[in-house]
């Protein structure tokens, strides 16, 4: 019998996906932003998904979609925000984000879960309870861990090169038991060499920005994780074999950014070019707005097509341009470097929004903030090892 999951701030489906194609089933998934409901449920319409802040859900709202032993997993991959060591002021928030991981440990304990899988950026390893205080999150969430009968558990960070994923992007992990002795390991790495932009990027055509021209057949030469991202039945999500490529859509740049795309070398970003041009020649460039009036760290990387990709983020849409053609990426290429199988739809949303509503996601953020489903699928992998134990 397939173990069972809860899926806690599930996002788009990240987790739900891997662990689908590993053979767990979701029963439950609980998320607040509308637009990454819409995307779960169109991907995932077997799963219960409701649409709440996880504060508001109680055992009435769960109970009565699973079993009544219980379930076997509950993964909480609570907004990292308040953890990340990005942006130049996001360490200083101190509010009630970084003590979501409760709610984690609350629904574990009303669904009886074995298993509790916590997933957040590293940072949340180094952050305090409030400035100048030398208490830390990670020590409270271990704390209240035991309080709840949690109390044997490992904590990793993971690599996602590791795993398949073309893409460098390093994540915190906490899996925790209620089952004492249970031996508790995160999962072996599946890969020694990256999976580069190249290989992710492989039968996706070119598309032109500002045109009406969507690229919906695939052409040129597959690659190995090309062709894993096409395989249906490993992904079991009941998608046909022939569906046309979807999300390989332009978008709009001005003359201006199109020539400052046309200035980058692969592996330079927009730093690099103000380091390039200076005094009259950057004053030029600024009066033809081909470079901003202020220099941002984060922005339009050109790719590495022999390398894996930097971590993508909900800011991917500015932050990447393609490493052989002068525009951003397509919706399609970055869910590629985050491994969503080329079959995912990417419902809820527009393409594009201000980052100002945090009640609606953009599918490029949706993106940014999901967990890479083959690095879930390796976690699946891993605890239906450990509880193979238990059932022997």
């Amino acid at each position: 019998m397939a173990l069972t999951h809860i899926d806690c701030f599930s996002g788009p489906g990240g987790i739900c996906t891997g662990f689908h194609a590993a053979g767990i089933d979701t029963l439950v998934a609980i998320e607040y932003i509308k637009s990454c409901v819409e995307t779960y449920s169109a991907n995932h319409p077997e799963v219960h998904v409701i649409h709440s802040d996880i504060r508001d859900v109680g055992a009435d709202q769960i109970l009565p979609y699973i079993p009544a032993e219980g379930v076997d997993i509950v993964s909480s991959g609570m907004p990292c925000e308040t953890f990340s060591t990005a942006g130049n002021t996001s360490r200083s928030f101190y509010d009630d984000r970084q003590f979501l991981f409760r709610e984690g440990i609350r629904i574990a304990k009303i669904a009886k879960a074995k298993l509790i899988l916590f997933e957040n950026v590293p940072g949340i390893t180094t952050k305090t309870v409030e400035k100048g205080a030398k208490e830390l999150i990670v020590d409270i969430l271990k704390r209240e861990l035991r309080a709840a009968g949690y109390d044997n558990f490992i904590e990793v960070v993971l690599n996602s090169t590791n795993y398949g994923v073309p893409q460098r992007r390093n994540r915190f992990f906490m899996l925790a038991s209620r089952i004492k002795g249970l031996t508790l390991s995160p999962p072996p790495p599946t890969h020694d060499v990256e999976v580069t932009v190249s290989d992710a990027f492989a039968e996706l055509p070119n598309i032109k920005p500002n045109t009406k021209e969507e690229g919906k057949t695939y052409v040129g030469d597959s690659s190995p994780f090309s062709e894993l991202m096409r395989n249906n039945e490993f992904w079991k999500l009941g998608k046909g074999k022939n569906m046309d490529l979807t999300y390989q859509t332009p978008m709009k740049h001005r003359a201006c950014t199109l020539e400052r795309f046309a200035l980058l070398r692969q592996g330079e970003s927009l730093k690099d070019l103000f380091e390039r041009y200076v005094g009259e020649e950057r004053e030029e460039l600024q009066a033809h707005r081909i470079l901003p009036q202020k220099m941002f760290i984060k922005r339009n990387y050109r790719l590495k097509p022999t390398e894996a990709s930097p971590t993508v983020t909900s800011h991917c849409l500015d932050e990447f341009v393609h490493p052989i053609y002068d525009r951003a990426l397509t919706v399609r290429e970055c869910a590629r470097l985050q491994s969503f199988p080329d079959c995912y739809d990417f419902a809820g949303g527009p393409f594009i929004v201000p980052h100002i509503d945090r009640m609606v996601q953009d599918k490029y953020e949706q993106i940014g903030d999901a967990v890479p489903p083959l690095l879930a699928y390796a976690w699946g992998k891993q605890m239906i090892e450990i509880l193979r134990g238990v059932e022997e």
